[in-house]
């Protein structure tokens, strides 16, 4: 059994092939799929971050429009870019969210990927410390903001505060009981799972990995899985960690289908570098009729590994046909492979 949600990069474009015109409509249709998932059964509703692009940026908005339109589907994110955030002020948004949600919030978060700006997080007020890099930069954040979630008092209250003080020293509030457990960690590598791990946070894994074997994806991703729960292993955490991977699979189930997607059916890995110096392969599609997705899908060690698998979606081909590709996942992939 597996959890299996969406995840969507809510790209918006004012052309005539795009369904998603504006900001306001990738909001609202990221709402609007969201429930619609739910109705159909999925597990999560899952966003990506990007700054200074007409793409999806300020989540905690949405992720609460979301939980309070919703009951029962997780939703999250994969990933905040953690390079651009307050981490004190990210744990009072995801708090309310959290408590809007009643609980469902699921963060991922990492350093990010390449970005739309050159050092876009010095636009935001943040720039890596002397001797330090911008992937430093997100880790201390990270770690700031994965300490606040704990809930423990740490600030000096006022002795004549405008409003009464609770005795002793003060947290950031709302607190939701539980996120810190619900948070991920966005990998790219071996290290920084092992990192996670180490920390105690839950592991996503992309549809691109650094290249540090030249082995395909999915054994590569594999690879790193296991890492992570060796070192959860050693940590000695009491709880038992999530693994999620992503994956664009698409069933063909009628002629709009194989117009959107045939051509990519026999599609395979492929490199390409992320900047001057990181080589990184990029997974391939699963593109095919159900019964031949669940022969490859098989084949997959790394969502073999995984609690969680989160489909990508087209989002500009409109929420009723993102809709479509999910439900096929989930009726005629799904079953088939003992995920429901």
């Amino acid at each position: 059994m597996k959890k299996i949600g969406f995840l969507s990069f809510g790209h918006w474009a004012a052309t005539p092939q795009s369904q998603v015109r504006s900001g306001a409509d990738a909001l609202l249709q990221s709402i609007d799929l969201a429930v619609a998932a739910e109705e159909l059964g999925a597990d999560g509703a899952y966003f990506r971050v990007h700054h200074f692009a007409r793409q999806l940026a300020s989540p905690f908005p949405l992720l609460a429009a979301i939980g309070a339109k919703t009951r029962r589907i997780e939703i999250g994110t994969a990933v905040i870019d953690m390079r651009y955030e307050n981490p004190l002020y990210m744990a009072e948004d995801a708090g309310a969210a959290d408590l809007i949600a009643g609980g469902r919030l699921q963060l991922g978060i990492s350093r990010g990927s390449g970005e739309q700006v050159l050092e876009g997080y010095r636009y935001f007020g943040y720039a890596p410390a002397a001797g330090e890099t911008h992937a430093d930069l997100a880790r201390n954040h990270t770690e700031v903001f994965y300490e606040v979630l704990r809930g423990e008092g740490f600030a000096e209250p006022n002795p004549r505060p405008m409003f009464p003080n609770p005795p002793g020293m003060l947290r950031v509030e709302p607190h939701a009981e539980g996120l810190r457990d619900r948070i991920w960690w966005g990998s790219g590598s071996d290290a920084t799972a092992v990192w996670a791990a180490r920390i105690g946070m839950n592991l996503q894994c992309s549809t691109l990995k650094n290249d540090e074997t030249g082995r395909p994806l999915h054994i590569q991703q594999a690879e790193q899985i296991r890492a992570y729960k060796q070192a959860w292993k050693e940590a000695g955490h009491a709880r038992t960690p999530r693994v999620s991977v992503t994956r664009s699979i698409f069933a063909l189930m009628d002629e709009r289908d194989r117009m959107y997607f045939g051509r990519e059916s026999n599609s395979d890995d492929s490199i390409g570098m992320l900047d001057e110096k990181i080589r990184a392969i990029f997974g391939r599609s699963y593109v095919a009729e159900p019964d031949k997705l669940i022969a490859q899908l098989a084949e997959d060690e790394a969502i073999a590994e995984a609690d969680t698998l989160l489909l990508t979606v087209p989002n500009q081909l409109g929420v009723d046909y993102c809709a479509h590709i999910i439900e096929a996942i989930l009726k005629h992939v799904a079953p088939g492979l003992g995920w429901r």
